[in-house]
């Protein structure tokens, strides 16, 4: 897994990246409420906003973490946010992306370089 300064996670899945937020995130913004995701077949460059998320405590974007396109959405997370609170790294995803530049991950943390970074 590689995270983001913005406290995304990706896992390769294949060719594509699944992505969602982490554990860390969801700390800070409390019960997620809302839920407001991409369409399948969106073409994003990486740092635009593309997800709506609204919590007990904020309301909060999430952007692209690479140029590519959306090739899947977590439809439960529509239906149930709070999965993103209870697994973040598992049912809780919000996207798979296809990156159409792949290196733009060479600047990602590893989880080592994460924890280090939110301490």
């Amino acid at each position: 897994m590689k995270y983001t300064e913005e406290h995304e996670w990706l896992r390769a899945e294949g060719d594509e990246f699944v992505v969602g937020i982490t554990d860390h995130a969801t700390e800070q913004l409390g019960d997620l409420v809302f839920v407001e995701l991409p369409e399948v077949g969106d073409e994003v460059s990486q740092g635009d906003e593309i997800v709506v998320i609204e919590s007990v405590k904020a309301a909060s974007d999430i952007v692209a973490p690479v140029d590519g396109e959306i090739t899947a959405i977590n439809e439960e997370l529509v239906a149930n946010p709070e999965l993103a609170n209870t697994s973040a790294t598992g049912d809780g995803w919000f996207f798979k992306i296809k990156a159409s530049d792949p290196s733009q991950m060479d600047g990602f943390m590893d989880e080592a370089a994460y924890k280090s970074y939110i301490s």
